[in-house]
């Protein structure tokens, strides 16, 4: 657990909120392919062929996915007009012919009549030129870390937020599988930025962000306290993170909380133990009874005393 500075230490007891991103955070962030979904002359192959050209030059969990079910080589020359939009997906030229990836949004917003996909899961929905051509359902899972982290968590009656930009169906789902409190889906980045606004603005107490993608970053800046998924976390959200959990385990939320009551406990022990050692001291000199040891130590004795005390934190 890195933790960037000794203010977020004190900071983390205070914790009475804590607002999770869903993918990569609380579950594995590794997307496998269900289900593929035709329509007209279409093939399964055909569809995850231009599933995965479009999202080439994409790292996104569920991109990586489809290209890594694609399994063969992409040529670059066929691929052109690349334009990622926001939230929604990508509209893109292949082979001369104009292709949408992406979400619901994605397609009402250029008018393509779609089936839609009712099974639990990210659905990632392809059209060529125009044409709804079929869609790829894929499926997430969740880390076994993420059931012990929520319920040690409301164990110690923190209040558990989820926000996550799948739809409504997927997002619920995974929210009652782990307990989470409340839960907002459907939400693009800026919608995850205004929805945090509003919570600090509630003034339920400290409010801790946790997220790992680029998308996450505004978030982790603006939120009392930004945690950081540290193995699969972007450069960007580590940096904006006040602190990274290098393990990418959610349960060590708990474990920083902990630490952080710990550590306070004791820095009030040694200010307590100096200030009363110096002050009584310093009225046995006044009457006269203190010697050169005595002073001696309320100085060195006590700053040796304070440290000795301070390495319990290491237990």
């Amino acid at each position: 657990i890195l933790i960037k500075g000794s203010d977020y230490i004190d900071a983390i007891k205070d914790i009475k909120e804590i607002v999770f991103d869903k993918t990569g955070t609380l579950t594995k962030g590794e997307f496998e392919i269900t289900k593929i979904d035709t329509f007209e002359n279409y093939t399964e192959q055909e569809v995850l062929k231009y599933a995965a050209m479009g999202e080439k030059y994409s790292n996104h969990p569920i991109a990586v996915s489809i290209k890594k079910a694609y399994n063969e080589k992409i040529d670059e020359k066929l691929i052109s007009d690349i334009n990622e939009i926001s939230g929604k997906g990508i509209s893109v030229k292949i082979e001369n012919k104009q292709v949408l990836v992406g979400n619901e949004k994605l397609m009402q917003e250029n008018n393509i009549e779609y089936t839609k996909c009712n099974e639990i899961g990210t659905v990632v929905y392809v059209s060529i030129e125009n044409k709804y051509s079929g869609y790829i359902l894929i499926s997430d899972e969740i880390k076994e870390d993420s059931f012990k982290a929520i319920k040690e968590l409301k164990d110690n009656k923190k209040q558990t937020i989820m926000l996550t930009g799948d739809k409504k169906e997927v997002g619920e789902d995974v929210a009652k599988k782990l307990g989470i409190d409340k839960v907002y889906t459907e939400l693009l980045p800026d919608g995850k930025v205004k929805k945090v606004e509003e919570l600090i603005k509630q003034k339920n107490g400290t409010l801790a962000f946790v997220g790992d993608g680029i998308n996450d970053a505004p978030v982790l800046a603006l939120s009392d306290i930004g945690i950081a998924m540290g193995g699969l976390g972007s450069d960007a959200a580590i940096e904006a993170a006040d602190i990274v959990i290098m393990t990418d385990e959610p349960s060590k939320i708990n474990k920083a909380i902990k630490i952080s009551k710990k550590a306070m406990r004791i820095v009030k022990q040694n200010i307590v133990f100096a200030i009363s050692i110096k002050a009584l001291v310093l009225v046995l000199s006044a009457v006269g009874i203190a010697t050169m040891w005595e002073a001696v130590f309320a100085d060195v004795g006590v700053s040796v005393i304070a440290v000795l005390n301070a390495i319990r934190i290491l237990k």
